[in-house]
């Protein structure tokens, strides 16, 4: 891998057809809230990049290794293809409703779920501090080890309570309310995701039943 590289070409292509999809459904690049979304992304994204390149390359290289070709099970195959499939559809509902008007959240809101798109890689960046191995694929390593500090303290997963906080975060800062029906209708796929990869680590990765048994919620702390 090339030391200048920060993200592979899925990524780019995923990222790249869902910005265009984003104003194309708009009919017009005037969509200040897609505009700043998209700009907060894309430098969030960036600055994970980097500092993975610059203090865990081999971590940014199993990011980098990510997509449904990439997983190694058929489910999570499908798993990912979904997951792909209600991305598009975070990315083109809001540009929908800009275009004719089906909802309107005020500009205070659609600010304060900007940041909460920041937070969510806040809390991205506390996980890969945290865990080497964080892959974005379902893969046990060699010398891989069981993390329960940190993020890892308070939940099983908290690199997808990040992804959930994005998940409803990411229409509204794009001012669209009906953009939340396509993050409700991912959510229970980021579920199976959930349990499909505890019961890998549970088969494959020694003392994660021992973890589970510690520590017991896996997404939201106090709720589940």
């Amino acid at each position: 891998m090339k030391k200048s590289v920060l993200t592979s070409a899925f990524q780019t292509a995923v990222l790249t057809f869902s910005v265009v999809l984003t104003f194309v459904a708009a009919g017009t690049i005037h969509f200040w809230q897609g505009s700043l979304f998209w700009a907060i992304f894309m430098l969030s994204s960036s600055a994970i990049g980097i500092y993975l390149r610059l203090s865990d390359p081999a971590l940014l290289a199993r990011r980098l290794n990510a997509g449904p070709q990439a997983e190694l099970r058929p489910r999570e195959k499908v798993i990912m293809m979904l997951t792909l499939t209600m991305f598009y559809a975070l990315a083109a509902v809001p540009g929908l409703d800009h275009r004719f008007g089906w909802s309107h959240v005020p500009t205070a809101i659609v600010i304060a779920a900007d940041l909460l798109i920041v937070a969510a890689f806040v809390i991205f960046i506390f996980v890969l501090r945290a865990n080497t191995f964080a892959a974005s694929t379902i893969k046990v390593e060699a010398g891989q080890r069981v993390i329960s500090t940190g993020p890892y303290a308070i939940v099983r997963h908290p690199m997808y309570t990040g992804g959930l906080l994005m998940l409803f975060a990411m229409p509204i800062a794009m001012g669209s309310w009906w953009g939340l029906i396509p993050a409700f209708a991912a959510s229970p796929i980021l579920i199976a995701r959930i349990y499909d990869e505890e019961s890998a680590l549970i088969a494959e990765l020694p003392g994660y039943d021992a973890y589970c048994r510690t520590v017991t919620f896996r997404l939201v702390p106090g709720l589940w």
